[in-house]
């Protein structure tokens, strides 16, 4: 991003509008200047800082009655071109600027900023309100995808970041068809290059799907603006402006059935969302799940374009559900209960029937699965003594002794057993209370039950015999074995406990591995993963800076030197922040990770103008000394008075002087080349230029080359001298590596825009893993012919090629050998400061 502009710290910033069409021609730069228009009518100050109207009469009328900014003129390689003058417009500082061409790339050295939306940026830094326009083409993410549709390279990208701040990204949107009668009518192009973009670029199936493309961006634009409407606002109801499916997963075996069943549902809805969630729990639910099948059933979830999320939560219904109204959920899927209805009536409702009762107008679906009550794989949702079981612990441990008493004393049971046989009933009616109740509940039970059977059943019976030693001793007896059982009880729950919590930890742990391991571990991924997993309403990274972060009703963890993570939302149970530390210390590494790579970027240019110095300084320690030293000795042999030499030795000598400068001037001519390359000093003169023209001076130094047909195929748009000494580069380089008697090969072909010049070989071709030095200057790939030179003949080609908005690249050659591909774009295609421009462009 650029600096800002001096004085501008304190300034509101201004606000962007984009608008963004699907293709040139939809009418963009049009609805541009119809809102200038309209705000200046409504007393807004308003400039034109750049527009292109592309020569197109309609849209050059909307540019009266307001003020344009003068461009600033530039020069660049020989050429003459104007940029928008930003000095002039921050100079100016109207309330509105008109830039046109978003994605523009500015002339090298016509300004401060090498890309047109920084110079946006600073527009806004100063407090100016932008308005731009933007073709879905040029956005950063979907280049490549455009690509592929078209066919036609997009060489100008503006990050999706950039748009994405924008106050207000409006479509501009028109058929297909009515795009293309716009064409046929020339409202776009000129009439010579209607017919090659109607059926090039502006085919219906790429208008189409670029169409889909602009649609889906905005959508998805407009979707994070509801969500963050609805976060600031505290909105949880679920507003069913797009269909979001949650599918519930336990890592049991159903869970491919519901990840289909769900993307079925998701499908019925065009642009429906899919979205998957596990929930740890710390109460042991979560460690029966099998990592291996959560694992296989994220990587199908994914395969099927759905997201997947871990969570953590005390209780997997309520979890389940504010996850679905966080994400604005319309519906949600589980599986049919694995319980059978023995287990179902002892331990209550599970979590299918909790989920419908909490999900308010969220769609539940109950899919049914081959595991459907045929017994759970989980820990029972009773491992631990919940508020229920706290409660009926007391209770039946006073009313089960009571109830058992009855029993006893019935007509039909009294008399048919002894005191034994009583004692050791009562005995586990207490054992039973404390496996229930813990502690607390088996002392009840165990002095209720002493007592009844002292009274009942022990003579005299009716009458308490506490005095009788063996009376007591009973007493103590039920009350020891009460307690022992109640500790054990206790202390098993206790273990199953921390052991369930170490399990649901490891996996959340392993999930977070597992995220970072696909690539995932960029901070905002991180830090958005950690507000999933612990429920936050929201999380950001604080850096260092002066004063603390606001800890107001927020949870802070360090995350890093002098880096926190502040989260806000529910109070964190001790218990989850050591696995909040983890993720912490993750975002902590993240952030380090960062900073070095930054710092790596700095050195490498550094590091890299150290290697071409040494590999320079290697390479013309022989490559130079040898011309050198032979037309040297050839002058020095012809200046000897001591020898006479015949005219023909006379002739060899000079000839051997004559080839040694030539080659010397070469190297030099080579050297010099290069550094203006990469010093972006080169001066191009583009024109008109057809292979016939450059060819004959190519073939020189290399005669033994068979050329293809060349008269069907387009002029380019190149510098003749520049383009001849790539072919000739390419000549030399593959007549080197052709076997004897092997003509090298010149072919040239004609498609999308484009001429496609081949030199084929039938040498030895690529060494393994030499493809990404095959351009490199000052190497040779291995090769021991010191005569061969620097080696800067590719590299030196690919660079002159790119200059003229070309590609150089190597293909093997079916049967042995390698082919060298040059690109070029068609001579008709005008108006860049490159000297090309794709129909493709920006309107």
């Amino acid at each position: 991003m650029s600096a800002v502009p001096p004085g501008t710290g304190d300034v509101v910033p201004g606000r962007l509008k984009v608008y963004l069409g699907a293709a040139p021609g939809v009418g963009k730069t049009y609805r541009m200047l119809d809102e200038a228009r309209r705000r200046a009518s409504r007393g807004a100050d308003v400039v034109v800082g750049f527009v292109e109207c592309h020569g197109r009469a309609r849209t050059e009328s909307m540019l009266d009655g307001l003020e344009v900014v003068a461009r600033a003129p530039c020069g660049y390689r020989g050429g003459q071109f104007e940029e928008m003058d930003l000095a002039a417009v921050l100079a100016r500082r109207p309330q509105v600027a008109i830039v046109d061409e978003f994605a523009h790339s500015n002339v090298p050295g016509g300004g401060r900023n090498a890309k047109r939306w920084q110079d946006i940026e600073e527009l806004l830094a100063a407090g100016i309100d932008v308005i731009s326009a933007l073709n879905i083409q040029h956005l950063e993410s979907l280049n490549d995808v455009v690509e592929k549709i078209t066919q036609v390279p997009q060489h100008e990208t503006v990050p999706d970041e950039v748009v994405r701040r924008a106050h207000q990204v409006e479509l501009v949107d028109i058929p297909p068809e009515g795009l293309r009668r716009r064409m046929a009518h020339g409202n776009i192009y000129a009439p010579e290059k209607v017919d090659a973009a109607l059926a090039d670029y502006f085919r219906p199936g790429n208008l189409t799907a670029l169409r889909q493309l602009a649609l889906l961006w905005v959508a998805d634009r407009v979707d994070e603006a509801l969500q963050s409407y609805r976060s600031e606002h505290g909105i949880g109801g679920v507003w069913e402006t797009r269909e979001r499916v949650v599918v519930a997963l336990t890592g049991g075996p159903e869970g491919d059935t519901l990840i289909r069943r769900a993307a079925r549902i998701a499908d019925r809805s065009a642009g429906g969302d899919l979205l998957a969630v596990h929930v740890t729990r710390s109460d042991g639910l979560a460690a029966g799940a099998s990592h291996a099948s959560l694992a296989r059933q994220r990587r199908l979830i994914e395969d099927l374009g759905g997201s997947y999320h871990s969570v953590v939560g005390d209780d997997v219904a309520t979890a389940l559900v504010e996850f679905a109204r966080a994400e604005n959920a319309t519906q949600l899927v589980l599986g049919t209960s694995r319980r059978g209805r023995l287990e179902r009536f002892v331990t209550g409702r599970g979590t299918g029937e909790t989920v419908v009762e909490l999900s308010g107008d969220i769609d539940v679906h109950k899919v049914t699965h081959e595991r459907a009550g045929r017994g759970t794989l989980l820990p029972s949702r009773r491992r631990t003594l919940s508020t229920a079981r706290r409660i009926a612990g007391p209770v039946t441990g006073l009313l089960l002794p009571i109830a058992l008493t009855f029993l006893l004393d019935l007509d039909v049971a009294r008399g048919r057993l002894n005191l034994t046989s009583e004692a050791l009933l009562f005995l586990l009616a207490v054992v039973g209370v404390a496996c229930i109740g813990g502690v607390a509940s088996a002392v009840i039970a165990s002095v209720t039950a002493s007592l009844l059977l002292n009274y009942c059943f022990i003579p005299p019976i009716g009458q308490f015999t506490l005095d009788d030693p063996n009376a007591l001793i009973a007493l103590a007896v039920f009350v020891v074995v009460a307690a022992v059982v109640a500790v054990v009880v206790d202390r098993s729950l206790r273990l199953s406990r921390r052991s369930a919590r170490a399990t649901a930890e490891a996996e959340t742990m392993s999930s977070l591995a597992g995220t970072i391991v696909r690539g995932g571990a960029t901070i905002p991924a991180l830090v958005e993963r950690t507000r999933e997993t612990f429920g936050m309403d929201s999380v950001e990274l604080a850096e260092p800076v002066d004063e603390p972060p606001d800890t107001d009703h927020a949870t802070v963890v360090p995350a890093g030197p002098g880096a926190f993570l502040v989260l806000r939302g529910r109070t964190l149970p001790s218990s989850e922040r050591r696995v909040l530390a983890a993720f912490a210390a993750h975002v902590g590494a993240a952030v380090e990770r960062a900073k070095l790579a930054e710092a790596a970027a700095e050195i490498e240019p550094v590091r890299a103008a150290d290697r071409m110095r040494t590999a320079l300084l290697r390479a013309v320690g022989h490559d130079l000394r040898t011309p050198l030293a032979a037309g040297w000795a050839a002058v020095a042999s012809l200046r000897s008075s001591d020898v006479e030499f015949s005219p023909e030795d006379r002739e060899e000598l000079l000839a051997t002087a004559d080839e040694s400068m030539a080659r010397l001037n070469r190297l030099v001519e080579n050297l010099l080349d290069l550094s203006r390359l990469q010093a972006g000093a080169l001066t191009l003169n583009l024109r008109s230029t057809t292979l016939e023209e450059v060819l004959p001076a190519a073939l020189t130094d290399t005669p033994e080359v068979e050329v293809g047909d060349l008269e069907e195929i387009p002029a380019v748009l190149a510098d003749p001298p520049l383009l001849e000494r790539v072919i000739a580069n390419l000549l030399g380089n593959a007549a080197r590596h052709s076997p004897a008697g092997r003509k090298v090969l010149l072919t040239a072909s004609a498609h999308a825009g484009r001429v496609e010049v081949r030199v084929v070989d039938r040498g030895p071709g690529l060494p393994p893993g030499s493809r990404d030095r095959l351009f490199e200057p000052f190497q040779r790939l291995g090769d021991t012919d010191n005569t061969t030179g620097l080696g800067l003949g590719l590299a030196l080609a690919r660079g002159l090629t790119e200059a003229m908005d070309g590609t150089l690249t190597p293909e093997d050659t079916p049967g042995g050998g390698l082919t060298m591909v040059v690109s070029l774009p068609f001579a008709e295609r005008v108006g860049h400061p490159s000297g090309t421009q794709s129909v493709a462009g920006g309107v």
